[in-house]
């Protein structure tokens, strides 16, 4: 199978979040017409391993996507699809250039179609760091053929929640819900003040606000909210949480989906192997960093090896109904990694 029909037949199949069985073992049956030692491991994650020895490297990418089925098909040598950019195209190209090297004595790739990316469990990830001690590491995230992805913004979500005493709407007494946005509004002025002296939107503390609902039974008026925080390298999870508990004042905050920021360093062989080889093919390389969250949060400080965020693709178009990859964009990323995974 060519790496086109091997992308465009994993679009096909509808994989969101908790639903990535049939995707999982599509690539895994593709994988294993390859060449590769491929199965469906016990977190749901489609693997493929090429080669034996000591020396690992893993290629992790994620076979779950953002919700909303987005009709596949190639137009004018673009390829639409739901997870065209985020990530299946990523994790073909690990696939594509595994397989265009070929198995090299004394090493192991292993390509990893990691489960539960886009929801805030991971699974696939934290258990896949659990199974491999790799000397490199590639998460599979679209940046383009010629960027390198170096860090991530961390990410805690807070849940708010108040039940007070009912009071009529003429009295001083304010309502559960307006309690909730006055907590909102301290919280988004904590981070401006945190962010005062920070231009780059990577180094700032960026909160968003999810849901705000509120009801009552006729005796008690209820409000709940949810932020989600993308917390930037300097703070931990923890300071940001130290900080927010007490602007809640008589209501409960609790989090969840803890998930730390993370910087790679660019002083290694990894990251060299990849800026000789988009120079080799034509290209200027460039590092970038992102305000999302990726599985490189995860992985990252647990391996503690050389690894980068790489893969096809504009990051612009995750999530969005008009996503799709440029098809020649993404086999001149095969070509890059294969350079990579030769020299590794």
């Amino acid at each position: 199978m060519n790496p086109v029909d091997l992308l465009h037949g994993l679009v096909k199949i509808y994989s969101p979040s908790t639903q990535e069985r049939v995707a999982s073992e599509y690539l895994v049956a593709q994988m294993s017409a390859l060449g590769f030692r491929a199965f469906v491991d016990d977190a749901g994650n489609a693997v493929g391993i090429l080669g034996e020895g000591k020396r690992e490297i893993a290629l992790l990418g994620h076979i779950d996507t953002f919700h909303g089925f987005i009709e596949p098909r190639i137009e004018d040598g673009q390829l639409y699809g739901r997870g065209s950019v985020d990530a299946k195209g990523c994790l073909a190209t690990f696939v594509a250039a595994c397989h265009q090297v070929g198995a090299r004595e004394g090493v192991r790739f292993i390509v990893i179609g990691a489960v539960e990316e886009e929801s805030a469990t991971s699974k696939g990830a934290r258990y896949a760091l659990t199974q491999y001690a790799p000397q490199f590491c590639v998460i599979g995230e679209p940046s383009g053929w010629d960027r390198i992805t170096l860090g991530y913004k961390g990410r805690v979500l807070v849940d708010y929640e108040i039940a007070k005493a009912m009071a009529h709407t003429a009295s001083t007494t304010r309502a559960a819900a307006e309690d909730a946005v006055a907590f909102w509004n301290r919280v988004a002025q904590f981070a401006a003040q945190y962010n005062a002296d920070k231009p780059r939107v990577f180094d700032q503390l960026d909160p968003s606000l999810r849901a705000l609902n509120s009801n009552d039974d006729g005796f008690t008026d209820h409000a709940t909210m949810r932020i989600g925080m993308r917390v930037p390298v300097g703070l931990t999870i923890a300071d940001v949480e130290r900080a927010l508990t007490p602007l809640a004042n008589d209501a409960t905050v609790t989090f969840s989906s803890r998930e730390e920021p993370f910087r790679a360093d660019k002083n290694n062989a990894l990251v060299r192997a990849f800026t000789n080889a988009i120079r080799d093919v034509g290209g200027k390389p460039a590092f970038t960093v992102k305000t999302g969250t990726a599985d490189m949060n995860i992985v990252g400080p647990a391996w503690g090896c050389p690894i980068v965020a790489y893969g096809p693709g504009d990051s612009a178009l995750d999530h969005t109904p008009h996503e799709h990859l440029d098809l020649a964009e993404y086999a001149r990323a095969i070509n890059v990694l294969a350079r990579v995974l030769s020299v590794l």
